[in-house]
């Protein structure tokens, strides 16, 4: 099969997370991608300049390009799963919008991952929808001046159990109830499935809609192949449906990430 049209990139917070990250990029390039994606890497919204600084020349360095970056989503080891929507993440996601957006623009990437963040107990969903529709507009705007597109992501309540968007559907009306041109609709394949959608109808309807693609095999969470999820036929809906951004590899390496690749060497 080949799928000329179609460009994959690797989740630098998911793969190579066996070196520092300050030398995943290059491992990134010698694997053979040109392109990567990170989840907000520092344990502050605002690092020192220095840190952004040495991150941005380790990208440049290895000849690669960012093209996809989450805003500063809180811990993410200890449950958090994102800030728009909290009123006690309100401050942290503030001070990180000029921050992640000039790190994006710096290094030309174009895709901004916010999440949403998980339910407040006491706190109706619908004070959390208007506090992150807030939030949500604020970073469209920003990202807007570097031409960047904003992204919404569902993810899957059997691994995120308080996290309220967890289908497509969720995640459109998010979308549409910011109204901002430059927000979309991140569909990450994996956890969709996990929820139970139909993958391969979902990109023949709703390809157009997408800001940004990331993929894993169900269960898992492996590489393409080692699950039971029909990536020969997801890619081909990808390209047939004319979905042209990149495709986000970000599922868990056996063993050492190098060698969990050579699907994709036979696949394009």
């Amino acid at each position: 099969m080949s799928l000329d049209a179609l460009r994959f990139d690797v989740n630098l917070s998911i793969l190579f997370t066996e070196l520092p990250l300050l030398e995943r990029p290059e491992a990134a390039a010698k694997a053979g991608f040109d392109a990567v994606e990170l989840w907000w890497p520092f344990d502050r919204p605002d690092p020192p300049a220095a840190e952004l600084d040495a991150l941005r020349r380790a990208i440049e360095d290895a000849g690669v390009r960012l093209v996809g970056l989450n805003f500063d989503a809180g811990d993410m080891a200890s449950g958090e799963r994102g800030l728009l929507s909290r009123p006690d993440g309100a401050a942290r996601f503030l001070a990180n919008i000029d921050v992640a957006v000039g790190l994006a623009g710096s290094l030309g990437c174009r895709v901004l991952n916010a999440l949403y963040g998980n339910r407040v107990p006491g706190l109706p969903a619908t004070a959390q929808r208007e506090l992150a529709l807030e939030h949500l507009s604020l970073a469209a705007e920003a990202a807007a001046r570097i031409g960047a597109t904003v992204v919404v992501e569902a993810l899957n309540s059997h691994e995120s159990p308080g996290y309220p968007i967890t289908s497509s559907e969720a995640a459109f009306e998010v979308v549409e109830q910011t109204g901002a041109d430059n927000v979309a609709f991140l569909a990450d394949l994996y956890h969709l499935h996990r929820m139970g959608e139909d993958v391969p109808a979902l990109i023949d309807r709703s390809a157009g809609r997408f800001g940004h693609v990331q993929i894993a095999d169900d269960p898992g969470r492996g590489r393409p192949g080692s699950g039971a999820m029909p990536y020969d036929l997801i890619f081909q809906r990808l390209e047939a449906a004319g979905y042209r951004g990149h495709v986000g590899l970000e599922y868990r390496p056996t063993g050492p990430s190098a060698e969990n690749f050579t699907w994709l060497k036979e696949t394009i």
